[in-house]
């Protein structure tokens, strides 16, 4: 089969796959249909502060698993539904940010320094609009970027990186995950080693189990999807607990809706004066998306930056300018589809939201993310092509979905900004213990879940990032194995990893970028310091 012949067979598989029901004698493809749910309910939570798009993704994902199965078929609608939460959640956000001055997702908070006052002079309705707009157009940007560079990388990386390449490339990752995210360098790189101990525990080649302190408890390891429910949401919401108990009631209400009486209008000519801010954006956004770990909140601070260079109109960045709220939010949008770039190409998330396609992708089986992808080879059909050219079909409907009914499924949910903590809180408490039970069947799991959800509320003590330890625990299982394959195959050579100029090239890069972020942000802290001894002098 050809290239185009495996595109065909994506749209295919995402179309005429296993049908839901039948609509007027047509038949609707159940990955049509649970595409479109994860959107809607993708919205719903991101326009909801407190829940996002990865907690939304957690907690679906072992339910969705127990519905579907792990069978071929389950590949595109279990992954459908998470590409639309996705998608949603990232549009959803700027509903609270824009309304109430409340920021539905962390990439949202620069929406709010122009969207909320545009909805403060009357004009929300058009803040929507321009977020809608901005939003959509550089998700797709993204998309097609994805959808051509990823099949090149994938095939770029099969011919010239062999075993001690890819063990060095994941090093690389690792580092450089570790040392973007958070305020510390060496916090991340712990957080990352932490989830490398984390995950080493039971597993691996060897033939006797490891770090078990011979009890049945840790014979089997530690459950992926319960460690990352742990750290990731059960952490969040010990300590948004420990902020209720201290507060006891909240102070900081929810300001009412302004009275809606300036221009709204969004016209064509709006659409084209907005297009160099949202072009320039979602190029910064695709640029970022790309590299592992880093994320839309940079993305969003990138491209509001860049748009306050380029602005000359009347209104100033900060005070309701459409340019302001159109660059960041097509900066932030723009970083989804290139994040799974090093997904497909490479087997490596670069953010949350991926990890779990990763885990939806491994749990069923039949589609390992990496360079063998892409493999398009004459004689044999490419199972895994086909399946990434689907979900590459349920992205673009997705983006279909979000140009058509998106912007009327915003305005209608903002009112689920305005749902209290106390009440929002133990209902994500209660959906996490059930997707735990779901997904482990013992009660076991919930001892895993509440220790690493302590774990989670000590490290967001201690500022340590959990991304790292996230991305680690992932890809502890393919570093590994790439470690022992290139150890083999070098014949038991203990500089393996210095086997060839690429290799050494990963490992030098791995140490220049732990060391440049390292001294720069070094260097940051101590200015900060410095000015605030002289503003106290």
């Amino acid at each position: 089969m050809q290239p185009l012949d495996y595109v065909w067979a994506g749209v295919l598989a995402f179309f005429q796959g296993p049908e839901a029901f039948s609509l007027l004698g047509v038949a609707i493809p159940i990955a049509v249909i649970m595409v479109a749910f994860g959107f809607f309910v993708g919205i719903v939570g991101g326009a909801t502060p407190g829940l996002a798009g990865p907690f939304i993704m957690a907690v679906s994902l072992p339910i969705l698993l127990s519905v579907f199965g792990f069978t071929p078929d389950a590949l595109l609608p279990v992954m459908g539904f998470l590409v639309g939460v996705m998608k949603g959640s990232t549009v959803g956000g700027a509903v609270p940010a824009i309304l109430f001055n409340t920021p539905g997702t962390p990439d949202a908070m620069l929406t709010t320094l122009d969207g909320y006052p545009m909805a403060k002079k009357g004009q929300a309705k058009k803040a929507l609009r321009v977020a809608h707009f901005s939003s959509v157009t550089g998700d797709t940007f993204s998309d097609l970027v994805l959808f051509t560079c990823a099949p090149f990388l994938a095939i770029l990386v099969e011919s010239y990186l062999g075993f001690p390449e890819k063990a060095a490339l994941i090093i690389l990752s690792l580092s450089f995950v570790a040392a973007v995210v958070g305020d510390s360098p060496l916090k991340g790189l712990f957080s990352a080693a932490l989830g490398l101990f984390v995950a080493s525990i039971a597993t691996g080649q060897d033939s006797y189990p490891r770090l078990t302190l011979d009890t049945g408890f840790l014979r089997d390891g530690v459950p992926l999807t319960t460690a990352l429910l742990g750290v990731l949401i059960l952490g969040e919401v010990l300590v948004s607990l420990e902020e209720l108990f201290r507060r006891r009631r909240s102070t900081s209400e929810i300001a009412p809706e302004p009275v809606q009486g300036g221009d709204n209008s969004f016209t064509l000519r709006d659409r084209w004066r907005l297009m160099p801010y949202i072009s320039v954006s979602a190029v910064i956004g695709t640029i970022v998306g790309a590299l592992p770990g880093i994320g839309s909140t940079l993305a969003a601070t990138l491209g509001y930056v860049t748009g306050h260079k380029m602005h000359k109109g009347k209104v100033p960045f900060g005070q309701g300018a459409p340019e302001g709220l159109a660059a960041t939010e097509a900066a932030n949008s723009s970083v989804s589809g290139a994040n799974l770039i090093p997904v497909l190409s490479l087997g490596i998330p670069g953010n949350v939201g991926a990890v779990f396609l990763i885990l939806a992708a491994e749990s069923i089986g039949g589609f390992t993310p990496g360079p063998a992808v892409f493999r398009f080879s004459e004689g044999e059909v490419n199972q895994q092509a086909v399946i990434a050219f689907g979900l590459f079909t349920a992205m673009m409907f997705a983006n279909i979905l979000n140009w058509i009914v998106g912007g009327h499924l915003m305005r209608a949910c903002g009112i689920m900004a305005k749902v209290p903590k106390h009440v929002l809180l133990p209902m994500v408490l209660l959906l996490t213990l059930t997707a735990i039970y779901v997904q482990e069947t013992s009660f076991d799991a919930f001892y895993f879940a509440f220790a690493l959800a302590v774990l989670g509320y000590v490290m967001r003590k201690l500022l340590i990032p959990t991304l790292p330890f996230v991305i680690s625990m992932i890809l502890a299982g393919n570093f590994e194995s790439a470690i022992r394959q290139a150890f083999s195959v070098s014949g038991g050579d203990p500089f393996f990893l210095f086997s060839s100029p690429l290799s050494i090239g990963f490992l030098v890069a791995a140490v220049l970028v732990v060391v440049v972020l390292t001294r720069r942000k070094g260097a940051q802290a101590s200015e900060e310091v410095r000015e605030d001894v002289e503003r106290s002098a």
